[in-house]
């Protein structure tokens, strides 16, 4: 018997919604992401992670702070960020935060690394992009000592000197859960199983199936460093969306999607805007959007777990804004349907 962890994850966009083109306040879309949190662990998903950004189509900067007021209300589900930008974050706040965050939640709070899928935190911070490399690595490698040894002691080029100093609150949970999470490139896949880190891979485009290589590898590289197998963990997230029927759930998600699409499009010149064929694509058998009926999603859910050995699937949700009741209907429906289907499968395997 596999056991499945399934999820939800989210940037808090604040993009212009169909017909209306409201754009809603990010205060407010804050307090919508709570009450998604409480149903999330309401229907019984495993993990809620919210991402990083520093945009204004994105309303979460710290991540921490709302998993923290998500945590209140709340008794079972994992807290994560998706993700924790560490190369322009300081490692000694981060892992302070998140060791608050582990005692509000009584043992629940998780850190997800990775370095954006935005860059606009490092003018922002002052830092420079010709460092992006070393300070990702120099910190990520910070934050595992602060996790390990109550007592610092710490020299880098991009991080302060530290000697001997206790950093506090300690986390509640013994080992603190560090993922780190990457767009699936061959170089960082085999950094993260040489630490014996758990890995999230972003599948966001083409067939999701192709990742089997990048995973296999993942755990090759990971058993010849000589870590456990039950350490080397395996996580993916795409983007999707649940709705009653698939014809209602293809057609709900378009123009949220298209609209984030073409914008990333402006500024990145290997995107392009979205044509509604592509999309079709993409929510089709061999895409990599979750989007349709229960059903649908279980189906094609289950394939992609099944070919690539993952531990954890977290959908994407909402990825362009969409009305708050669509969310939570959703997020009702991935818990009560999608992840039942989808745990009785393993359970029987």
């Amino acid at each position: 018997m596999k056991f499945i962890e399934l999820g939800i994850s989210t940037f808090g966009e604040t993009t212009p919604m169909e017909g209306t083109g409201e754009v809603l306040a990010h205060h407010e879309r804050i307090r919508n992401m709570i009450e998604e949190i409480e149903l999330a662990d309401k229907v019984g998903l495993d993990v809620y992670a919210i991402g990083e950004h520093h945009r204004e189509d994105f309303a979460v900067s710290a991540p921490e702070v709302v998993l923290a007021a998500g945590a209140v209300n709340t008794k079972h589900i994992k807290l994560s960020s998706a993700t924790t930008n560490i190369s322009t974050n300081d490692p000694i706040r981060v892992y302070q935060n998140f060791a608050t965050v582990d005692a509000l939640s009584n043992g629940r709070a998780e850190i997800m690394l990775g370095r954006g899928s935005f860059t606009e935190a490092f003018p922002l911070f002052g830092y420079n992009m010709q460092d992006y490399e070393e300070l990702f690595e120099e910190k990520m490698n910070m934050l595992l000592e602060i996790k390990n040894n109550e007592k610092l002691t710490w020299s880098g080029r991009h991080t302060p000197t530290v000697n001997n100093r206790g950093v506090y609150p300690r986390a509640q949970q013994e080992d603190l859960p560090i993922w780190v999470a990457t767009g699936g490139n061959m170089e960082s896949t085999v950094r993260i199983a040489s630490k014996g880190l758990p890995i999230v891979y972003a599948i966001i485009g083409g067939n999701p199936l192709a990742f089997k290589r990048l995973t296999e590898l993942y755990r090759k590289v990971g058993e010849q460093f000589g870590h456990k197998k039950e350490d080397l963990k395996i996580a993916a997230h795409s983007w999707g969306f649940v709705a009653e029927d698939t014809e209602e759930a293809v057609k709900k998600y378009f123009y949220p999607t298209k609209y984030l699409v073409d914008s990333i499009s402006k500024d990145r010149p290997h995107w392009r805007e979205l044509t509604f064929e592509q999309y079709l694509n993409s929510v089709g058998d061999g895409g990599a959007m979750f989007v349709g009926s229960p059903e649908v999603v279980a189906a094609k859910l289950i394939k992609m777990i099944e070919e690539l050995n993952l531990d954890r699937f977290m959908l994407h949700l909402p990825l362009g804004s969409i009305p708050h009741e669509d969310t939570l209907k959703a997020i009702e429906l991935f818990g009560t349907k999608v992840a039942p289907i989808v745990r009785e499968y393993f359970a029987n395997k």
